[in-house]
C-alpha cells in the first residue's frame, strides 16, 4: 500500500534576478533589447531528479501499518506499507542590465530545480518473517508501490521542464528597475511550488490503483491461507 508525504523544500537564490511583462517587446528590437538580448548570459532551465533507493522494514505490526495507511476499506489489514517523501528545491540567478531612461531592467534567469525522494521505506508486517510465501509475495506487492514512486518521478521531470522552458524561454525578462528579485519571488511562491507540489501529488492516483480490492483481494488468499493463518495467530497480540 503506498502512502506519499509531500513536502516542498524552496531555496531561493536571488542574485540579480529580473521578472516582467514583456512590456518593451516590439517588432523591431530597441537599443536596449539588443544590448540585453546579446550581452547577457542565454537564460537556463536545469532540473534534475534523484532517487536513493529504497529500505525495509519488517519490525512494525501489521495493525500499527494499518494505523499508518489511515482510510482503508472495511475490516481490511495493512499488511505492508510504502512510504516516499518527496523534495524539490529551486534555485535561481541572474543577470541584470538596467535602461535608466526607461526606467526598466531585463534579466536571463538561470533557473535550477531539483526533485528528490528521501530513502524509501518498504514495511512488511513483522508477524511475516523473512523468507517466507506472504512475506515474499507482500514485498512484491510494495515493490509495485517502489516503481511506481520513481516512473512518476520521472514524468514530473519532464512535465516540469517543459512548463518552466515555455514559460522563459532564451529571451529576457523585463521589469521595472529594482522589482526584479520580488516579481521573481512572488511568482515562484504562487505559481510554480504549487505546480510542482501539485505535479508530485499526482502519484497518489498511481498508487490507488495498484491498491484495487481485486489486489487486496488476492492478497488475503495468497499462499494456501497463510496470511489469514498468520493474522488469526496474532489476533490477540498487542
Amino acid at each position: 500500500m503506498g502512502a506519499a508525504a509531500l513536502t516542498m523544500r524552496v531555496a531561493l537564490l536571488l542574485s540579480g534576478v529580473l521578472l516582467g511583462a514583456p512590456a518593451l517587446a516590439q517588432a523591431q528590437r530597441t537599443p536596449f533589447q539588443a544590448r540585453c538580448e546579446d550581452t547577457l548570459r542565454k537564460t537556463s532551465v536545469q532540473l534534475t531528479s534523484s532517487t536513493p533507493g529504497y529500505s525495509i522494514d519488517n519490525s512494525v505490526s501489521y495493525r500499527a501499518l494499518t494505523q499508518m495507511k489511515g482510510r482503508t476499506a472495511r475490516r481490511a489489514w495493512v499488511l505492508g506499507l510504502t512510504r516516499a517523501e518527496s523534495h524539490a528545491a529551486i534555485r535561481t540567478s541572474g543577470s541584470i542590465l538596467e535602461d535608466r531612461a526607461a526606467a526598466y531592467e531585463c534579466m536571463t534567469p538561470q533557473i535550477n530545480v531539483e526533485l528528490s525522494y528521501v530513502p524509501i521505506t518498504v514495511y512488511v508486517g513483522r508477524e511475516f518473517g523473512p523468507g517466507t510465501c506472504a512475506y515474499n509475495q507482500i514485498l512484491q506487492h510494495e515493490l509495485r508501490h517502489v516503481r511506481s514512486y520513481l516512473d512518476h518521478m520521472a514524468v514530473v521531470e519532464r512535465t516540469v521542464r517543459s512548463a518552466l522552458e515555455q514559460r522563459f524561454r532564451s529571451q529576457p525578462l523585463y521589469a521595472p528597475r529594482g522589482q526584479s528579485n520580488a516579481l521573481l519571488g512572488r511568482e515562484i511562491d504562487a505559481r510554480w511550488i504549487p505546480y510542482i507540489k501539485s505535479e508530485l501529488g499526482k502519484v497518489e492516483a498511481r498508487q490507488a490503483a495498484i491498491d484495487s480490492p481485486a489486489e487486496y483481494a488476492r492478497l488475503s488468499r495468497i499462499c494456501k491461507g497463510e496470511v489469514q493463518s498468520i493474522l488469526k495467530a496474532h489476533r490477540s497480540t498487542p
